[in-house]
């Protein structure tokens, strides 16, 4: 098995781990992005797909994430399950899903998600709450039968990961840190101090 088949199966591992708890969003994971001027932006997204490809989520391209990605595609995911006592950190490069696989993720989302990313001008500024209110209601009456098709400012991202670190609480602060990082076009496997 290969270095990033290896971590790859690590995440699908701990993701599997953290689906067994009782917690309310084991997929949730902080995106961390950053601007034209390098500014750092971070916010808390919902993993959709995991697997050989990459890690996908989904949003807005009209959201200031999206605006980060378009300059700069380049994003780091982390995962910390306290629970567990473990986290993983992802970084990598950026790309679009593809039209067929953001529809086939659209049309599985609960109906009032669906009018909600119609109604939503997600990270612009909202004068009043009752204008997303009443843009909502707008949507349901326009699509009474539930079938609303997917805006086209909604879709996907896939991170394409060049590293992973796998941090393990240890007792006295003595946490295992694993690493794999794509150097070049070989992957090579690390320890890191804690």
């Amino acid at each position: 098995m290969s270095l990033y088949a290896q971590a790859m199966a690590q995440c699908q591992a701990l993701l599997a781990q953290a689906q067994q708890l009782a917690l309310t969003y084991p997929n949730a994971m902080t995106l961390a992005t950053a601007d034209a001027q390098g500014r750092p932006s971070a916010r808390v997204v919902l993993l959709k797909e995991l697997d050989e490809r990459g890690l996908v989520f989904y949003t807005n391209q009209q959201s200031a994430k999206a605006q980060d990605l378009r300059l700069n595609p380049q994003a780091e995911l982390l995962f910390y399950w306290e629970k567990l006592q473990r986290q993983i950190r992802i970084r990598g490069t950026v790309e679009s899903v593809t039209d067929a696989e953001a529809n086939a993720y659209w049309v599985t989302r609960p109906l009032e998600s669906r009018i909600g990313g119609w109604a939503s001008q997600q990270s612009h500024i909202l004068k009043q709450r009752e204008d997303l209110e009443r843009r909502y209601q707008q949507i349901a009456a326009q699509y009474p039968d539930g079938n609303i098709p997917r805006p086209p400012h909604w879709s996907g991202y896939r991170v394409l990961p060049t590293y992973f670190e796998f941090w393990e609480e240890r007792p006295f602060r003595l946490h295992y840190r694993q690493c794999y990082e794509l150097q070049g076009d070989t992957w090579t496997k690390y320890l890191l101090n804690p």
